[in-house]
């Protein structure tokens, strides 16, 4: 990681208002359920309850939904870094399903490991959580593009 320092304290109100913006603008996280659980500089916390709509035929968390919350967490981990008037686009993503994905709820963690003027690096996680149990589902790598203006 670049820099532990700018962790474990929250972002500024401005970023935070920034990319609670753009979150609430993404339909698919709306149509998921999920919901901005913690926004810190380099890391963003996404949650997922547990209910039918997304789970598989054997009662588990559906791979898509625990993939494209951990691709949210990145994405806006590296946006909390970006400067104003930029947006961000994932480039590649690559994610391993280590565990059934089972809990009250699934939480992505996505951290920078490398923010850079044009390409981003993030760590992604995935984790199940029943209680005060967290177990680690999935975790993969992310690469993002600034894009500098608006994207539409």
């Amino acid at each position: 990681m670049e820099d532990q320092s700018q962790q474990d304290r929250p972002a500024s109100p401005e970023v935070r208002a920034r990319v609670l913006g753009s979150f609430d603008r993404q339909g698919l996280m709306a149509h998921l359920g999920a919901r901005m659980a913690r926004i810190e500089p380099g890391r963003v916390h996404i949650v997922l309850p547990s209910r039918p709509e997304v789970t598989q035929q054997h009662g588990y968390f559906h791979a898509g939904a625990t993939s494209a919350i951990a691709d949210s967490a990145g994405g806006y981990a590296a946006f909390t870094l970006f400067p104003e008037n930029t947006d961000v686009l994932t480039v590649e993503y690559k994610i391993n399903l280590l565990a059934p994905a089972v809990g009250d709820h699934i939480e992505a963690v996505g951290t920078v490991l490398r923010s850079g003027r044009t390409l981003t690096v993030c760590q992604l996680e995935v984790f199940g959580v029943q209680g005060d149990h967290r177990k680690l589902v999935a975790n993969g790598q992310q690469t993002l593009i600034r894009v500098n203006g608006s994207t539409r």
